[in-house]
């Protein structure tokens, strides 16, 4: 019987494996260098360290950084862009933004060539009247000179496509008989959302992604199958939520930021079960440092990012704030003597100096390493037997200590003093910039050098208390386990709401609950319940910004109350003056968009199949000079994995494990909580 569950995370350095054993209650972790440029090897040989037998699998889910390697790094496929006649140069004007404020200079590219962005004679109004009929002959025409052009996929962007899908509908079912392969994109399947440029990058970066993205996880699925799996091969979403394969072949733009997403879902399930609600975390990877915000068990959602300049994606995802402040992150000094921190970084190949392997800058784990902070002897991943402390003191001192006139400690706190500085100005934006007090949240620091810099984050922010969790340089991939299956939709209404027929509002709730359903149907997961969440985008007339009105909408099943105008005028008005204080008099309220999000709750697994093991004290294994600030520490080493439930240590002491290493600072001390986490916190007095 099938009784593993299995979460996959591949980062820039590290691919993350956290394996769950359902019938005996265990869990076992592994980490293993990122192999580049085909992730997919790297992806099976760590399931294969810790699981011989692929048909014990039931699901695995994987949390990607394909799809964001790939725009970042220009990687996707060749595109053409199908568009209506005077639309060609939509995704070049953007919102007539530029990389620098300032300047008279600022260059974009598009990811699709202008010479394969063609135009072809259709016109639909506003209001949904088709206008000018979509001439087939041309979107033929135009396709042909696309493949021509050999261009492997195809977007098919049509104005005002939202109200009336009549135009696209017939140049897609064209294209679908004629082009070569499944890579076609219509922006009214896509988003079917008001506002060209959004629905238009959007749909454009999804046909970009999509043969690179889809052929990935295809060779990862059938790799899976001929190894003997027979389960779910499921992929974490941007939202937070998860994905059958098949979905995510069809909408890669959705895996823009699955990676991080899925940390952030383990944190907050992880931070919630140890009694706190409101947290802050801190993905430190060896190429970036991921901050995001967890208020009252909830994640902060944001209708959309963008990746890099001019590359919007306009789908619901959790906010995450990234920073180049990774451990692989190169620390230089520029022209005029300040020291910086990234955003370049040393990634798995060749990595940090003290690895062996031919980098020759130093990073912040040179400068961690230096200082005694981590073990040499025991280098996370597995891959190297010990790291070089005179490589990273050398490097540091020549690069860093030199130029600054310090000597090789005082470079490497330095180091590790910017990073830290530059971290914690990203927990800062994300909390006090936007109205929260740090004081009110806890930290929790995860990914492979997270816990490092727990303490520092203490006193740079004022945050009360960190929580390091059981694994926390498998956190993501433990998200990957945790994750729901959810499928969110947009439908725009544009419409005042004396004006709102409630009817059509009805049925496209229904529309959308119905789809929602039948891929929750489709899935092979047990759900232990389903929700449906419902929410407008809002504003007076006259207004740009729009604010988010949820719905408290009376559901039965799959059936779905009509939501009336007074309901609607409620909930806006109070949504309103919360974000504003105010509300304006004699307004006129617009509704812009539907939102809606049907949502799979999978089970969760227990916390405390993590538990630490049962015992009376814990037992130094070690002592290891250490630098804090100005002086040499002789610090406390423990085997963390080990530590009892309701252990107290008190700093300065290093506890380790396989996967990262957990600092604990002078003047600080570390609980041991009944799921093993730790609990960083000031001494006592």
């Amino acid at each position: 019987m099938s009784s593993l569950m299995i979460g996959v995370d591949v980062g820039g350095t590290f691919t993350d494996i956290f394996v769950l054993n359902e019938t005996a209650g265990t869990a076992r972790v592994a980490k293993v260098p990122t192999t580049r440029p085909d992730q997919s090897a790297g992806f099976l040989d760590g399931i294969k360290q810790e699981v011989s037998d692929f048909s014990k699998i039931s699901v695995v889910v994987h949390g990607t950084t394909a799809g964001t390697n790939a725009l970042l790094e220009r990687k996707g496929a060749k595109t053409g862009v199908i568009c209506t006649q005077g639309l060609r140069d939509v995704l070049e004007m953007r919102r007539r933004d530029r990389p620098r404020t300032w300047g008279l200079r600022g260059n974009f590219e598009p990811v699709v060539d202008r010479r394969n962005r063609l135009e072809v004679p259709e016109r639909t109004l506003a209001d949904g009247t088709v206008r000018t009929p979509v001439d087939l002959d041309a979107v033929r025409s135009a396709a042909q000179a696309l493949q021509a052009n050999g261009c492997e996929s195809v977007a098919i962007l049509f104005a005002n496509s939202y109200a009336n899908t009549a135009n696209e509908e017939a140049a897609v079912a064209l294209l679908r008989d004629i082009w070569h392969n499944q890579h076609v994109s219509a922006s009214s399947e896509i988003l079917p959302e008001i506002r060209e440029f959004e629905r238009f990058s959007t749909t454009a970066l999804n046909a970009y992604l999509q043969p690179e993205v889809s052929g990935y996880f295809a060779r990862l699925e059938n790799a899976l199958k001929a190894d003997g799996f027979e389960g779910e091969f499921m992929i974490v979403q941007s939202n937070g939520g998860v994905m059958a394969v098949d979905t995510a072949c069809r909408l890669p733009v959705r895996t823009a930021l699955s990676g991080p997403a899925a940390g952030v879902i383990a944190a907050a399930y992880i931070a919630q079960s140890a009694g706190f609600e409101n947290v802050i975390t801190g993905d430190m990877g060896g190429t970036s440092f991921d901050v995001s915000l967890i208020s009252a068990g909830r994640s902060m959602l944001s209708p959309q990012t963008s990746i890099d300049f001019g590359m919007v994606v306009r789908n619901p995802m959790i906010e995450i704030t990234t920073i180049g402040a990774g451990g692989g992150s190169i620390a230089w000094v520029d022209k005029g003597g300040l020291l910086n921190i990234g955003p370049q970084s040393a990634g798995s190949n060749p990595g940090p100096v003290a690895y062996g392997l031919g980098n020759t800058r130093p990073t912040v784990t040179d400068a961690n390493v230096f200082l005694g902070r981590i073990d040499p002897d025991n280098p996370i991943g597995g891959e190297l037997e010990r790291l070089d402390i005179d490589a990273a003191g050398r490097a540091i001192d020549e690069h860093v200590g030199k130029p600054l006139g310090l000597t090789t400690v005082e470079a490497a706190e330095a180091i590790l003093k910017v990073a830290n500085s530059r971290m914690a100005g990203a927990i800062r934006l994300v909390s006090i910039e936007r109205g929260f007090d740090p004081k009110n949240f806890a930290f929790m620091p995860f990914g492979g050098g997270g816990a490092l810099h727990a303490g520092a984050m203490l006193a740079e922010v004022g945050i009360a208390r960190a929580i390091v969790p059981r694994y926390p340089g498998v956190t993501s991939a433990m998200g990957c386990v945790i994750a729901d299956m959810r499928q969110d939709f947009v439908q725009t209404i544009n419409s005042r709401v004396d004006m709102l027929d409630e009817a059509a509002l009805a049925a496209f709730m229904h529309a959308h609950v119905d789809q929602g359903l039948a891929l929750l149907d489709a899935a092979r997961t047990n759900f232990e319940a389903r929700e449906l969440s419902f929410e407008l985008d809002m504003a007076y007339v006259g207004q740009t910004h729009t604010v988010s009105v949820p719905l408290t909408v009376k559901t039965d099943g799959s059936t779905v109350a009509a939501v009336t105008r007074a309901e609607i005028e409620t909930a806006f008005d109070a949504t309103y003056k919360a974000t504003y204080g105010r509300l304006l008099q004699n307004g006129v309220r617009r509704i812009l968009n539907l939102r809606s999000a049907v949502t799979g709750k999978r089970p969760k697994f227990d916390l405390s199949t993590l538990a630490p093991p049962e015992g009376e004290r814990a037992e130094k294994v070690g002592v290891r000079r250490v630098h804090f600030g100005d002086k040499w520490y002789d610090t406390a080493i423990y085997d963390r994995l080990a530590l009892p439930s309701g252990t107290k240590i008190v700093g300065p002491a290093i506890l380790t494990q396989p996967d990262t290493t957990v600092l604990i600072e002078p003047h600080l001390q570390g609980r041991v909580d009944r799921f093993g986490n730790t609990i960083i916190e000031p001494q006592e007095e």
